[in-house]
């Protein structure tokens, strides 16, 4: 297995997994326009400072990939890096593919002071992984203020 960033090359690749990523019911529970994934991976070719993000292939097939927002939070005293999605192709579960993204993720980033992520309470098989390397649950309630970009 090869983890590496997305190429300009990638983009018919990344398009489909994350149309995979929110066709899976466990990974969000509303509905995501499929526009934001072009949105993203041109601001991930663009160089963003906010944004990165790692495919693992075998064979130059696509087995996974994850999606990283930079920020910063006092809370945590310095870098904090959200793993905005992760998502392992059926075919590759249970093989480590999600474990070696996130420790890919850990590895670009070691200076970050807080690793964070959201998980749907209904998606077990995610919440044991991300448990198992360490994550715990945070008493919050999260709320959102959108301001949706334009439509293409």
């Amino acid at each position: 297995m090869v983890i590496r960033r997305f190429t300009p090359d990638d983009r018919q690749a990344y398009l489909g997994l994350a149309a995979a990523f929110y066709a899976d019911g466990d990974a969000v529970d509303h509905p995501v326009p499929a526009h934001h994934a072009a949105r993203t991976f041109d601001a991930l070719m663009a160089g963003t400072p906010y944004a990165d993000a790692f495919l693992a292939e075998e064979g130059g097939a696509p087995l996974g990939f994850i999606l990283l927002a930079i920020t910063w939070s006092n809370e945590a005293g310095g870098l904090t890096v959200w793993v905005e999605e992760l998502l392992t192709l059926p075919q590759a579960r249970g093989k480590g593919v999600g474990r070696a993204l996130l420790d890919q993720a850990r590895e670009a980033y070691p200076g970050a002071n807080r690793f964070r992520l959201e998980v749907t309470r209904d998606n077990a098989r995610a919440i044991r992984l991300y448990e198992s390397i360490g994550y715990k649950p945070l008493p919050y309630d999260q709320m959102i203020l959108d301001f949706p970009p334009p439509a293409p």
